[in-house]
């Protein structure tokens, strides 16, 4: 009798092991393609020095960053715009652009010198406006169930907290920069992490809008969670203060012993100046675009085609343009970014002008493409500009008001497009006098710069 008892146990304990072992191997065949995916990522990401130098850590978080708002945008898309009449589609499109302009009219006067005094505080404060965007999003899951007035502020605060982290994470670029890398490329890097996060996103968040308009939301809430936890990862010399005390030194001298004042904006000369005008140009021909064609291509679409599928043309030419725009950022080296930006605002500026004479289906989704490209670059020299010449204890503030007033660009472009009447050659050329402006106050400006010696192109 003890015989058999004995022979039971040890068989239920091996049919136990079995089950265990089955149990792991299975466990392992169903994650091997995400821990596969998951070093093929961190490969990618940490290249060239990344890993080293803590770079792939923050391309990580901003992939992140960039999925979370794309799954908002997914829910809030139907709500803001998509779903109001056409005759009810301008105001409410307007009433659209007030809202985005409020959060950059906050930026700049208050965000921006708040995370100056915190140098110690970078890593926090990303983390900050994670926690707060996953926490908006769940209030706008009950927001646009029930159509409470409690969707316009938590939107707002949405749109408050995802710039205040793009600001931060500007000004941390450079304290993460790898050997042998340049500005313009780092930042392509990071941006480019953040757009493929995006692609990949919206797909999922469309498929989620399908079982209802909360559901990106909450999935939105689960990314900026981890996003918030993401931050405390970054290495900890994005906290210190190391190189501060030199930059104002450097910067102003004259005034240290005498005011203790902080370096000023107006100290960097002006090439940065002239940049942030060129980008200005760029992002006014963009909102002129987005706008004028969604009304233009509603009204009069491409030929044989709806206006639903001519809209989907433009933007994925624009989205195809921003994407090797920002492939080509970071595969350049050793570039001046104010030619950069000479350079692919002129490309704009002869596209607008083709588009303008010739208009077209064609003409159109390049100008569309060639845009999001310059647009793409541009912003990245700019980036590097700033980060090269602006002393560290200011360089949020910069990276605020150079938000603040791109953000502005864009809303006249819109309310341009809005206002415009709908007739293609007509607003073409207006799109080409948007950009060809930008590019001849661009080159007369660091033309007359170099003349007088206050600026020379270089490497950032």
């Amino acid at each position: 009798m003890g015989h058999y008892v004995g022979v039971t146990v040890s068989g239920s304990r091996a049919s136990g092991d079995a089950v265990r072992r089955a149990g792991r191997t299975a466990g392992r065949v169903l994650t091997a393609p995400f821990a596969k995916t998951g070093r093929g990522i961190r490969k990618v990401t940490s290249a060239h020095g990344a890993g080293e130098s803590g770079l792939n850590k923050l391309i990580e978080l901003h992939a992140v960053n960039s999925a979370g708002d794309m799954l908002v945008t997914v829910a809030l898309a139907s709500t803001v715009f998509f779903s109001v009449p056409t005759d009810e589609a301008r105001g409410r499109v307007a009433l659209y652009l007030a809202i985005t302009m409020a959060p950059f009219t906050l930026l700049a006067p208050v965000i921006g010198p708040l995370l100056d005094r915190l140098p110690h505080g970078r890593r926090a404060a990303m983390a900050a406006a994670m926690l707060a965007r996953a926490l908006l999003a769940l209030m706008l899951g009950g927001a646009v169930v029930t159509g409470s007035l409690e969707l316009y502020p938590a939107a707002l605060g949405v749109l408050v907290a995802s710039k205040a982290y793009g600001v931060v994470r500007s000004a941390v670029v450079p304290r993460l920069l790898p050997p042998r890398f340049s500005l313009v490329k780092a930042n392509s890097r990071v941006t480019l992490g953040g757009l493929l996060a995006t692609g990949l996103a919206a797909p999922l968040g469309a498929g989620l809008h399908q079982l209802g308009p909360r559901w990106p939301l909450y999935a939105a809430f689960s990314v900026f969670v981890v996003g918030t936890f993401l931050s405390f990862t970054l290495p900890h010399k994005v906290d210190s203060s190391k190189g501060e005390d030199k930059a104002l030194l450097a910067a102003d001298e004259t005034h240290l012993h005498r005011e203790h004042k902080k370096p000023g904006l107006r100290t960097v000369g002006p090439g940065v100046t002239h940049g942030l005008a060129a980008n200005a140009g760029l992002r006014c021909l963009s909102g002129f675009l987005i706008f004028f064609l969604a009304f233009l291509l509603r009204e009069d679409p491409f030929p044989g085609q709806s206006a639903a599928v001519s809209l989907g043309m433009v933007a994925v030419a624009a989205g195809i343009g921003n994407a090797l725009g920002t492939a080509v950022g970071a595969a350049l080296k050793g570039r001046a970014p104010e030619l950069i930006i000479v350079t692919v605002v002129a490309a704009a500026t002869g596209v607008a002008i083709t588009a303008a004479v010739f208009f077209g289906a064609p003409l159109v989704a390049a100008l569309g493409a060639v845009a999001g490209a310059a647009q793409a670059l541009a912003k990245l020299a700019l980036d590097a500009m700033i980060q090269r010449d602006v002393p560290e204890q200011v360089r949020n503030s910069a990276f605020a008001r150079s938000e603040t007033l791109l953000q502005m660009a864009w809303v006249v472009g819109g309310a341009i497009g809005i206002v415009l009447p709908l007739h293609g050659v007509l607003g073409f050329a207006v799109a080409a006098a948007i950009v060809g402006g930008a590019w001849l106050l661009t080159v007369r400006g660091l033309l007359g710069a170099a003349r007088h010696g206050s600026a020379h192109p270089r490497v950032a």
